[in-house]
């Protein structure tokens, strides 16, 4: 699906088995090089990942509202925090994500960012079961995050500068060359209410 935003390359790279996925997938797509500051305003390749990232965090909102399952990686069966990220990863930008939340914070190629550093379409991880990284959503803007929190409850858009998120962030993680710059601007229907307690996450 990646290469549909992205569109065809005119000259593949050759195949290398001993990249990692995230690496392999963007070598194919010829964007192993990062734009320079002068190009980005003007690099059609980096625009198109502007927009896939953008894109990412779109898609991720068309589930708000599915029913938290355990094991579920499925808008029709529901989501677990990691079905949830591997599917939005997988069917919006065509990489697939390791299943399980540790798993996806250290697979290889993915980058460490740091907490003031975080854009929309970045991983971040909490510890939320006595277990690091055992919990995971997307970054969409301004200090929120969408995921997949417990059972009994529905994919939310949560703010992260609640207690119970800030005492369990584990970090984040990102994809090279997707995560989109600056902040995308939610609808207030869709905003997490300033009085709301946070769900527990699973």
């Amino acid at each position: 699906m990646l290469g549909l935003t992205l569109g065809a390359c005119a000259t593949a790279a050759p195949a290398n088995d001993t990249l990692d996925p995230i690496s392999r997938l963007l070598q194919e797509r010829n964007l192993t090089a990062a734009p320079t500051e002068e190009s980005r305003t003007t690099s059609d390749a980096y625009r198109r990942m502007r927009d896939t990232a953008s894109d990412l965090v779109l898609s991720a909102m068309n589930f708000l509202g599915v029913p938290y399952v355990r094991g579920g990686n499925t808008e029709a069966s529901g989501f677990d925090c990691s079905g949830f990220t591997r599917h939005v990863f997988e069917n919006s930008v065509g990489l697939l994500l390791p299943r399980r939340s540790a798993e996806q914070a250290t697979s290889a190629g993915l980058l460490d960012v740091g907490r003031t550093e975080l854009r929309p379409g970045d991983l971040v991880f909490f510890n939320t079961m006595r277990s690091a990284f055992s919990h995971v959503g997307i970054y969409v803007g301004d200090d929120k995050f969408i995921h997949a929190p417990r059972t009994g409850s529905n994919v939310r858009i949560e703010d992260m500068r609640q207690s119970y998120w800030q005492q369990r962030f584990d970090g984040a993680r990102r994809v090279p060359g997707l995560a989109l710059k600056g902040q995308v601007r939610l609808p207030a229907d869709l905003l997490p209410s300033a009085v709301a307690s946070p769900l527990r996450a699973e």
